[in-house]
């Protein structure tokens, strides 16, 4: 619940989270990217890294379903909020579940300096970033942190105070727990079969639950296409392969697998010791005497500011002519649509053991629309299957993909370059350029000094650039797409109202739903994305009169 210690939740000796290993990928250096995703009460929700942001207007009306409109959805996405932020209030909540704040703690100087910065190369501070309408600036961040200083999650702010209530005995939650199928009676849903997570419980046997009137989905974009199709549900090749009768001829289970593609690039700072979290990911600070005085540390995420960015006419023409073909067509018109969005981190974003003691702080920055697509099916009937899952990443037809970070890398690192506590690049965390390139890392005892200029890269460079990113991308964990609304014979999985195409009785709810993707850290549009599954439900079983 302590937000500084998110990175817990990322070893992989986690017992809250859940990792998916990918293929081995030649686009990706031959590796085999590890996904991680929410595996407690509370999915990605008690796990990620509690960024506010929201979905861009362009991207709700990409969509195209009547209902999901970012007109139609702006009343789900107050509902779930009270808000603490900038901002007119037309456009946020002030009475949701979910507290939305900047925490009890903020390095206030590399905020300011980078806001300063990216000021000078064109991008200003925007006062809220996270309305319908804003775009290509940057922001001093907003978080799911409550004013107290405790994570916010879907499981202590949605489910624990019904449970606790005592006024809900219908409620029942069965943790540490895992779905295999479910049950379909003349193609009805029917109930589940799980069993007990065999990590945590000896006796893991099968068990039923039954369900009279529906049966709803959500394990996340990762997990919802491996209970379909072991319940019968996808693609009638891919179920046959493992073993497993037809129920329903749904396609597009398990296809249209989207991610936002990560890269974190660290840099030496001049900030002190209570300006980063070096000394607390490190272990300088004891962590258990900061509990104990409620120190306000705690509830810092580290990252600062947010950006959405956009690159300028001559950066799009620099980097080729497929490149601005697919600007052109899906980017120049639509001033709504960031190609990449970004974080100030206040710290060494990595396992710090061989770094020198010291304070660092990087930037994130991820793809907005990458036009690569992965997928994940099962291989056999059993939970414990082999997963046939493939993230995608750069494998777009045309490389347009791998160019957008080729200008993101360049654009972040000038913003750093004019910023006063900038101190150099650190080398194992940049692309390794030639020792006589203008590109070639530094490191600097002062600041910046006199008119900066943009370093001019040439095409070796840039070339250093892509295998750089092929060889260290990974994911934001904002993994969508894999049982999308939409036509069935456009591989839609279910309709406007979540209903599984061929089957009675099931639906679907997580962000396996989003035919396309969102400019943003994914946990507002999940959330929101429950608060209507909620409506639609509710509707649809007659109890909205109740």
């Amino acid at each position: 619940m302590h937000p500084a210690l998110f990175l817990s939740g990322l070893i992989p000796t986690s017992k809250a989270t859940l990792f998916y290993k990918g293929n081995r990928e030649s686009q990706l250096d031959d590796r085999e990217l590890i996904v991680p995703s929410g595996g407690t009460l509370g999915g990605g929700s008690s796990t990620n890294l509690m960024m506010y942001s929201r979905a861009q207007r362009s991207d709700f009306d990409s969509w195209k379903t009547p209902g999901w409109s970012s007109d139609e959805m702006l009343p789900y996405l107050k509902k779930l909020e009270t808000y603490h932020g900038p901002g007119s209030k037309a456009d946020h909540g002030f009475d949701g579940p979910i507290t939305v704040s900047g925490g009890t703690y903020r390095a206030t100087r590399s905020e300011q300096d980078f806001i300063q910065a990216a000021g000078r190369i064109g991008y200003p501070e925007i006062e809220d970033l996270s309305a319908f309408d804003t775009n290509n600036g940057v922001q001093r961040a907003s978080r799911y942190i409550g004013l107290d200083g405790r994570r916010q999650d879907t499981a202590t702010k949605y489910l624990h105070p019904k449970l606790q209530s005592g006024k809900f005995p219908n409620l029942h939650v069965v943790v540490d727990s895992q779905v295999q199928r479910v049950l379909f009676d003349n193609k009805r849903a029917s109930g589940v079969e799980y069993r007990r997570n065999p990590n945590v419980h000896p006796e893991s046997s099968l068990r039923t639950i039954r369900a009279r009137k529906m049966v709803i989905v959500s394990c996340g974009a990762l997990g919802t296409p491996s209970v379909l199709e072991r319940s019968g549900v996808g693609n009638p090749e891919v179920l046959k392969k493992a073993g497993i009768e037809v129920v329903a001829d749904v396609p597009g289970v398990g296809e249209n697998l989207q991610d936002h593609h990560l890269m974190v690039y660290q840099y030496f700072s001049s900030l002190d010791e209570t300006e980063t979290a070096d000394a607390l990911v490190s272990g300088r600070l004891d962590v258990v005497e900061l509990i104990k005085k409620n120190d306000p540390i705690l509830g810092w995420n580290m990252m600062d500011i947010t950006c959405k960015l956009r690159p300028t006419d001559t950066e799009v023409a620099a980097l080729g002519q497929q490149f601005q073909e697919t600007w052109n067509k899906h980017f120049k018109d639509d001033l709504n649509k960031p190609l990449a969005l970004g974080s100030l981190v206040n710290t060494f974003p990595a396992d710090p053991t061989n770094i020198p003691p010291g304070q660092y702080f990087a930037m994130s920055v991820f793809t907005a629309y990458p036009n690569s697509r992965g997928s994940i099916h099962i291989t056999g009937p059993k939970i414990d299957d082999r997963l046939d899952f493939t993230t995608g990443f750069f494998s777009d037809a045309q490389g347009t993909d791998i160019k957008k970070h080729v200008w993101a890398y360049k654009k972040q690192r000038e913003i750093f370059r004019r910023m006063d506590t900038y101190r150099g690049e650190m080398a194992g965390g940049h692309p390794p350029f030639a020792s006589d390139s203008n590109a070639a890392c530094v490191q600097l005892h002062d600041g910046p000094s006199g008119d900066v200029q943009d370093i001019v890269y040439t095409a070796e460079d840039d070339k250093v650039i892509e295998d750089w990113v092929r060889s260290h991308v990974e994911t934001t964990w904002h993994s969508l797409g894999t049982a999308k609304m939409g036509p069935r014979e456009d591989k839609g999985v279910v309709d406007r109202n979540l209903g599984v195409y061929g089957v009675e009785g099931l639906k679907i709810a997580d962000l396996s739903i989003p035919p396309l993707n969102v400019a943003a850290n994914t946990m507002n549009t999940a959330v929101a994305i429950a608060e209507k599954a909620a409506e639609l439900i509710i509707k649809e079983l007659g109890l909205d009169s109740k």
